[in-house]
């Protein structure tokens, strides 16, 4: 059996490229080495996540490792850590297609390398308050994010787009109709707001979420949307009409707070000069006074 040497997936004996992957494989086209040596996993990351609502990954890199990360999200790093930006892709229109995907998915266009000459440490967090989640995959392994959450990870892992073929998802899953997929062997490591919960679904195991909460979950699991309650629900219980059903089997990850809600919430005090009561709100608002 062949095995690709980028992402580890199985391939004929023949073949140029990786069907998983794209990678053209060496000795395309005859048995080189490259293509029937027992693939190696990549070496398991040594890494600590510190904090609580404002957490830095702590990634011990040895001597020759790497890791590649979203711009602009290094805290910090020892001297013997080199860094490099780079765009991915061996062809300059790889390259461009790599940049336009990426900037699809709210991430920059390009990405930075992180490479230890010798033991080192690099330090990286989000943007906002808000957790980190490592997502250990193995080859082929895949996992579904939202936007814009995407943090570092070992080279082995394939950052990639994700879009939303059901009309409902991309209109009303509150994530529109990109997502990002990434594809193992490797460690990646994710950020998002709030506090997360994690749920394991069982085959047929059904959870329904408020739209935009969920941070990510696995290939397998079913992700749709459903129109719930009645009109009184959307107007007086704060809900709206849909929720996001995903239904298992597979791992999914919930998030308490999305940066569109910190948003909402500190937009009325901008506006009002702190006063955030509005429409309905402002009628409650009256019986709730002390005066």
């Amino acid at each position: 059996m062949a095995f690709c040497t980028n992402c580890g997936g199985a391939v004929a004996e023949n073949a140029r490229f990786c069907p998983g992957c794209g990678t053209a494989l060496a000795g395309a086209g005859a048995q080189g080495p490259a293509q029937t040596a027992a693939w190696q996993p990549p070496a398991r990351l040594d890494y600590a996540i510190e904090g609580s609502n404002l957490q830095v990954a702590r990634v011990r890199l040895k001597a020759g490792q790497e890791v590649y990360a979203e711009a602009g999200k290094m805290i910090y790093k020892t001297p013997s850590i080199q860094w490099e930006t780079r765009m991915g892709g061996n062809t300059l229109g790889e390259k461009i297609w790599g940049a336009f995907k990426r900037k699809l998915m709210g991430e920059s266009l390009f990405l930075t390398y992180f490479r230890a000459n010798s033991d080192g440490e690099v330090g990286f967090a989000g943007s906002y308050p808000g957790k980190i989640q490592p997502f250990e995959l193995a080859a082929g392994q895949s996992v579904l994010v939202q936007r814009d959450s995407f943090l570092f990870a070992q080279p082995s892992v394939q950052l990639n787009i994700a879009l939303m073929r059901r009309l409902g998802v991309g209109f009303f899953g509150g994530e529109g109709f990109i997502l990002e997929k990434l594809t193992g062997p490797g460690t990646v490591f994710i950020h998002a707001g709030g506090d997360f919960i994690e749920f394991t679904l069982g085959a047929g195991e059904m959870l329904q979420v408020e739209t935009g909460c969920i941070v990510g979950f696995e290939e397998s699991v079913s992700y749709d949307i459903q129109m719930v309650g009645g009109i009184r629900t959307a107007l007086f219980g704060g809900e709206g009409l849909f929720l996001a059903t995903l239904t298992g089997p597979g791992k999914v990850v919930v998030q308490s707070m999305t940066l569109a809600k910190m948003r909402r919430e500190l937009a009325p005090m901008h506006a009002t000069g702190g006063d955030e009561h509005k429409g309905l709100g402002a009628l409650t608002g009256l019986f709730d006074s002390d005066d």
